[in-house]
């Protein structure tokens, strides 16, 4: 697979002027690289700086020291800015901050309309995008009717418009309901088949499940990368980071300590249910 992402021994600090030669700020001499397709879960506990490691990777903030390319474009190459956000686009935690007009297609539209596109590719970029999130039936109405879940999903269609490489999700779903949260992960599960690159924040667990490759930041350094399955079944690691685990991993967990023997690398209900079955069966 070819490099979307990559970082080397890359350094931030809030207040870089008044430490200029050190990094031990937020970011800490991280280095690592999301491949081309690829779905990668990034937690970890609140002030970790995992927030601030994705808006390196798309150039909203850059680095005091080390380096960050999209697709080999250096994010401190001011001319190509807007190279690096036609590749990578960014769904923030509040959909309302990026929803910018009164009536849901021009919000679409507001983000090919600043690359410079011609109106009939806008419209075949917005009715295509609307469509991917199951969103056409609303593209005369007002963001301000929707559910959190539905602006979200417009929010989504405003990225996918821009027709990017990649999209980070910086804690999309953490101010929406249960249902809400169920619509989003929907929508990135379909990106997902589609190969796209999708980088997830979370707090909840039982998403990052599903991504190839889960990252846990801690204090700014990488702490773990690795598998779902590999990541989660290190409970006791996990607790020492201020994370918790996915409920079938915890009860997995539960049972092995007890002498049951289970696998500790649960993670989806059909697995544990095998599993427990067998079990029963002795």
């Amino acid at each position: 697979m070819n490099e979307m992402i990559k970082l080397e021994n890359v350094c931030f600090d809030y207040e870089a002027d008044e430490h200029p030669d050190s990094c031990q700020g937020v970011i800490k001499n991280v280095s690592l690289s999301i491949e081309k397709g690829t779905f990668v879960a990034l937690l970890g506990h609140n002030g970790s700086g995992k927030s601030t490691l994705a808006k390196l990777m798309n150039g909203v903030l850059l680095p005091n020291s080390g380096k960050v390319t999209v697709e080999g474009i250096d994010t401190a190459d001011e001319e190509r800015i807007w190279d690096i956000r036609r590749r990578v686009g960014m769904v923030f935690q509040n959909p309302d901050n990026q929803i910018v007009a009164t009536t849901v297609e021009e919000d679409v539209a507001f983000g090919p309309e600043n690359l410079g596109i011609e109106p009939s590719e806008i419209r075949r970029r917005v009715d295509k995008a609307l469509e991917s999130v199951h969103m056409s039936e609303y593209k005369t109405h007002s963001p301000s009717q929707l559910s959190g879940g539905q602006k979200q999903r417009i929010a989504i269609a405003g990225i996918l418009a821009m027709e990017p490489e990649c999209i980070l999700f910086d804690e999309s779903t953490a101010m929406l309901d249960p249902h809400g949260r169920e619509e989003v992960m929907a929508q990135i599960m379909r990106l997902r088949q589609e190969e796209m690159t999708v980088v997830l924040i979370t707090h909840y667990m039982n998403e990052a499940v599903f991504a190839d490759r889960v990252i846990v930041v801690n204090d700014g350094e990488i702490a773990l990368d690795d598998t779902p399955a590999k990541v989660f079944s290190q409970v006791e690691t996990l607790r020492s980071l201020g994370l918790d685990v996915p409920q079938v991993t915890h009860l997995a967990h539960l049972l092995a300590e007890d002498g049951y023997g289970i696998r500790r690398d649960l993670l989806f209900e059909d697995e544990a249910y095998g599993e427990l079955s067998a079990l029963l069966k002795k």
